[in-house]
């Protein structure tokens, strides 16, 4: 079931993403009076899982969930049909349209990317606000879950005051990324400020290392769930919430690893919190230094409840929304573009970290959130932007690259020659493919 709601949302986000980049294209064509000769979801390579022809334009789906196309006439593209160049110019075709025009065609796909980016963070902004927890109110600062992060400085109990120069005043899961695109992270250790300079290849230890995770908030000890031959199973219950350790006062899960290592293999002492109250238990520490169970987790609600942290829910009118989730849209683009200065740095080890199909279906979260998935689908619309912008041939970037040659020099480039560039830049794009899903397989082999 959990798989299903995955591909469910998977499969609808590409969609979504695919249908509306192609509009893109085909509208302004239209517009032009340039014909579109098909319009596809998905490829429709030998068949098609659905197709109608409406006017002049086949409307179909294909069967290989890779992505979409406008086939659109007198046009050089990846479906590489060379035979309609053979004969004169047409007055509908794409290579009979101004410069100007075919510009605008080009460029139409990223350019609703970008649009349904913003639009979507400006309609979350609206719908579900901001909830945050103002920086200043973190005491106990952050919880660093990554061995190699703490290697590299930064400890638990420390609280983020800059990144890169920039002040944090709100702590949301997002510091996690900006932290590991980063050179220099100021932090605030029991009272004093401390600069970190972060190692080049941060991103590549992360990435070859066994937890991906960087740092998150200082969690209480609750009781999730038992692993199997858990010792604990008769003394602890689901839920119960860990507050003391052979006699020990914990607030947070990090506090008990030290006190567990110390009493392997021995009965201890704990108080749990259990149904509004406290209660004494005694449980058996394995040989491990641990319990047997699995951390839960605590809805916000609960946390401010029992005292952890006080969060704060700012909500926005609608006409408020709409500069906020501008802004939002903004700092991904940028936040994206920084990402891909980062893969494109082998010193980085980012590049490791590319993936395929299947590191976006993991993505996606395995019971069903709207929130989740309009996250997603905006930050996915935008990174399909911004990769079809790459000034490579057979990318919607190459013809740009080629439109904007042509409107300078005033020479248009031969149609062997964006022949050629089409299949250089295919090629191109097959290794890129390669590579990525390569990675995603890798991955599931040695299980990272």
């Amino acid at each position: 079931m959990e798989f299903a709601i995955k591909l469910a949302q998977f499969l609808l986000s590409l969609s979504i993403l695919i249908v509306l980049h192609e509009l893109g294209h085909f509208i302004p064509a239209k517009l032009f009076k340039t014909r579109v000769e098909k319009f596809y979801l998905f490829f429709d390579v030998k068949y098609s899982l659905f197709k109608k022809k409406i006017g002049e334009t086949e409307y179909g789906i294909g069967w290989l969930p890779l992505g979409g196309y406008v086939k659109i006439a007198g046009m050089i593209d990846e479906s590489m049909d060379t035979e309609q160049m053979q004969g004169e110019p047409q007055p509908w075709e794409f290579r009979s349209k101004p410069a100007w025009q075919r510009l605008i065609i080009m460029l139409g796909g990223v350019t609703v990317n970008f649009i349904l980016a913003f639009i979507i963070y400006i309609g979350m902004t609206f719908y579900y606000g901001d909830l945050y927890i103002k920086n200043d109110d973190l005491k106990d600062g952050i919880w660093v879950t990554n061995p190699i992060v703490e290697k590299a400085g930064i400890k638990t109990g420390d609280r983020i005051v800059s990144i890169d120069g920039k002040k944090i005043d709100r702590f949301v899961p997002a510091v996690s990324t900006n932290i590991l695109m980063s050179k220099k992270v100021i932090v605030n250790r029991d009272g004093k400020e401390i600069e970190i300079d972060l190692p080049v290849d941060l991103i590549g230890q992360i990435i070859d290392g066994s937890k991906k995770n960087v740092i998150t908030l200082r969690l209480p000890f609750v009781v999730g769930a038992f692993t199997d031959g858990s010792p604990n199973k008769n003394f602890l219950k689901t839920k119960d919430i860990i507050v003391s350790l052979n006699g020990q006062k914990i607030k947070y899960f990090d506090e008990a690893a030290l006190i567990l290592n110390n009493n392997k293999n021995r009965p201890i002492n704990a108080k749990v919190f259990r149904n509004e109250k406290e209660t004494n238990v005694s449980i058996e520490v394995n040989s491990n230094g641990k319990l047997g169970v699995q951390l839960g987790a605590l809805k916000e609600d609960n946390l401010e409840k029992l005292g952890y942290y006080k969060f704060t829910q700012e909500n926005y009118s609608f006409l408020e929304s709409i500069p906020v989730g501008i802004n939002k849209g903004k700092e991904q683009l940028v936040d994206y573009g920084g990402q891909l200065k980062k893969i494109f740095n082998p010193k980085t080890g980012a590049y490791k970290g590319v993936g395929g199909f299947a590191a976006i279906f993991n993505v996606f979260p395995s019971s069903w959130s709207w929130e989740s998935f309009w996250n997603i689908t905006a930050l996915l619309s935008i990174m399909l932007g911004v990769m079809n912008l790459l000034p490579i041939p057979a990318l919607d970037g190459g013809h740009v690259i080629f439109l904007l040659y042509e409107m300078i020099s005033g020479k248009k480039p031969s149609d062997k020659f964006l022949e050629r560039a089409q299949m250089v830049g295919f090629v191109l794009l097959i290794t890129l493919l390669l590579f990525a899903n390569g990675n995603d397989i890798y991955k599931a082999i040695v299980g990272k």
